[in-house]
């Protein structure tokens, strides 16, 4: 078996993906309506969405800078001479019956994306090309009964189709590529990767084929909107494909849906080729030229990418590496670490930020940037923790308290709940002394070589002080008391 695959031995499965990510834009591609998701149905809709007649498009310039920006950070070229062109196709939802993308032409192409397996190999995917093409609308078939509803509010939305070459080997590979894809695109801030909103979705072209021999017919898998959909998808695809082929029968080149219910592919259309589509120049576009000194801008106000962030995490913050590579993929991650982590000692803002808030925000499903706990909050705790207000154990029910009640202060919950750390150095070596004389028998045991029994007497006082006791200083105490050093009349 392959290590890169999970299906049967001798068995190959070659993957390439067809990205749609919505561009981050006020306006939509070729007119002035809103692009922001979640308006009421056709409430997002000019003449041009509509394809009125005499409604001629015009060009987003916000978008083409947004395109050129993702192809700087997937290393690729940025082609000066671009083409629109029509393509030519019927849905009901697109008003035009031809919509405007990119083909011979495009705007980006021959870039790359590297992702780290889960070897921890470094591996480099192709990206054939990144073109420019207008969204369509959106039928809606649970409105009313027995009929057909159109929501034009998608039509004419600028989207980038991102195409890699046929170099992912496995569900996992193509899961790990639309990750680290989305991280890059977020990080220059091209698309926000809302994959439930539908701002970012994949179409999975699937072939399998012997090891050695030449390729297979593809099936393209539409519209996969989760990184579950796309593994499950995947791997059932490939599966179906080898029953097929090992049974002697062939493989029909089409356009298949995934049934999350089932969890099966099913036939949708045969695949069309490009030249069923008819493209050729729009005639109301011009061609797109676009000027070194732009593209040289937009390179320099790049912020810094997701590899570029794990590395410099990893060395300024000695972080591991899986740690730093965690951190980097979402930008919001890294900036709420570093603003935890900044004057502040890193072992313990890297415990609190990935051990404490990341739990609990994966408990809730709940993204860094929706957190209850903003980052300067969960740092106002850790200053207490580093300043004996609080100890660790109970600085834990402090921050489930936060979660709850965010407009709270870590020290308003910590005084609300009585957690303040024990200061008075007598009534603790007094609780100490209790706990000792109360249990001479584990004393013994200690005095006859049992060094364990020493975190048991720590433990049974940080039950009594319900939390509120320094470990350091219980264990300064019990020093005197567990080795006979002083005397216990």
């Amino acid at each position: 078996m392959s290590p890169h695959s999970s299906t049967k031995p001798g068995w190959e499965i070659v993957i390439g993906l067809e990205v749609h990510a919505q561009v981050t834009a006020a306006s939509k591609l070729f007119s002035s309506a809103a692009a922001a998701f979640g308006s009421e149905p056709n409430e997002s809709v000019s003449l041009v969405d509509a394809a009125m007649p005499g409604q001629l498009p015009f060009l987003n310039r916000a978008c083409i800078e947004q395109a050129i920006r993702t192809g700087l950070a997937l290393e690729a070229t940025i082609n000066t001479y671009s083409v629109f062109e029509r393509k030519n196709y019927f849905y009901p939802d697109l008003p035009q019956g031809y919509q405007i993308s990119q083909y011979l032409r495009p705007i980006v192409s021959d870039g790359r994306v590297t992702i780290r397996t889960d070897k921890g190999e470094e591996k480099h995917i192709g990206i054939e090309r990144l073109h420019l093409e207008q969204d369509a609308g959106k039928s809606l078939h649970d409105q009313i009964a027995g009929k057909s509803c159109i929501d034009l509010n998608r039509s004419g939305v600028a989207l980038m189709e991102i195409v890699t070459h046929p170099d992912l080997r496995s569900a996992e590979e193509a899961a790990l590529f639309l990750t680290k894809l989305r991280a890059l695109l977020r990080a220059v801030g091209s698309c926000d990767g809302n994959m439930q909103e539908g701002s970012l979705r994949a179409d999975a072209n699937v072939s399998t084929r012997r090891y050695g021999e030449p390729l297979g017919t593809r099936c393209e898998i539409k519209n996969l909107n989760s990184m579950r959909f796309l593994r499950r998808a995947i791997q059932f695809e490939a599966s179906r494909q080898i029953d097929l082929l090992e049974s002697g029968e062939s493989i029909a080149q089409e356009t298949r849906l995934f049934d999350v219910e089932s969890g099966e592919t099913k036939a949708m259309r045969s695949k069309a080729e490009a030249h069923d589509y008819r493209y050729f120049p729009d005639p109301d576009l011009p061609p797109l030229l676009i000027s070194p000194a732009l593209i040289e801008r937009l390179r320099t106000e790049l912020p810094e990418l997701p590899d570029a962030r794990a590395q410099r995490l990893e060395r300024e913050y000695a972080l591991k590496a899986e740690e730093a590579h965690l951190l980097a993929q979402e930008r919001t991650r890294a900036d709420y670490f570093e603003e935890v982590a900044r004057n502040r000692p890193v072992a313990l803002a890297t415990s609190w930020v990935l051990v404490e808030l990341f739990g609990r925000l994966n408990k809730r499903n709940l993204s860094v940037s929706e957190s209850p706990v903003s980052a300067s909050a969960l740092g106002e705790l850790l200053d207490c923790i580093e300043a004996n207000e609080v100890s660790a154990r109970a600085a834990k029910s402090v921050l489930d308290a936060m979660m709850d009640s965010p407009t709270d202060s870590a020290r308003t919950i910590i005084a609300r709940l009585g957690l303040a750390q024990l200061s008075d150095d007598s009534a603790l070596a007094a609780l100490v002394k209790e706990v000792v004389e109360e249990n001479p028998s584990q004393r013994d045991s200690y005095r006859s070589g049992n060094e364990k029994v020493w975190g048991w007497f720590v433990g049974q006082v940080m039950k009594r002080s319900a939390g509120r006791a320094s470990p350091q200083k219980v264990n300064e105490l019990l020093a005197p008391l567990l080795k006979g050093s002083e005397n216990e009349n």
